[in-house]
């Protein structure tokens, strides 16, 4: 019964201590000194900026449209926007007809499917199958030398001190 008195006691010592250290760092008083007057200052000082240059910061999004915006005059036409999607899908219509076939999108799989078949049947057996397989790169391993096995310290076992 002891036990629950003591941890009762100091948890209410960690608040109590607690509430100290709160009302303690909360004080609006100004810790630093005042700025010494412009009139002390030598004139090598004086010369310096207050403020130093920087650099404007953009946002993510306004990099974006300044990179869309070709003409730089602050708006986006639909040729602009579409310009890139048209750069790709030329990259992909091999015959210029202006029509995307299943063969021109899926290239790079049928590709993969040609190269795999070695006999050229048109069909893939299990053995021509498995080199289609994605090869994954390897997950770097930690360059941490490997942690020793300590040998587990003999234990002692508490004694009873209850109160029963």
């Amino acid at each position: 019964m002891w036990r629950y008195l003591v941890g009762a006691g100091a948890t209410l010592l960690l608040v109590v201590a607690g509430l100290f250290l709160f009302r303690g760092s909360a004080s609006t008083e100004n810790r630093l000194p005042p700025a010494p007057s412009a009139s002390t200052a030598s004139e090598a000082e004086q010369d310096v900026p207050g403020e130093p240059p920087s650099a404007s910061a953009k946002t993510r999004e306004q990099k974006r449209f300044d990179r869309i915006d070709k003409d730089k005059n602050d708006t986006i036409t639909k040729d602009e926007y579409f310009a890139l999607r048209r750069k790709f899908f030329a990259r992909l219509d091999t015959d210029h007809d202006g029509k995307l076939s299943f063969e021109e999108w899926s290239v790079k799989a049928v590709d993969r499917f040609q190269g795999a078949d070695k006999d050229k049947s048109g069909t893939l057996s299990r053995a021509e199958f498995a080199t289609t397989a994605v090869v994954r790169k390897a997950k770097p391993r930690c360059a941490c030398a490997p942690a020793k096995a300590q040998a587990p310290a003999a234990r002692q076992e508490p004694a009873d001190d209850s109160d029963d």
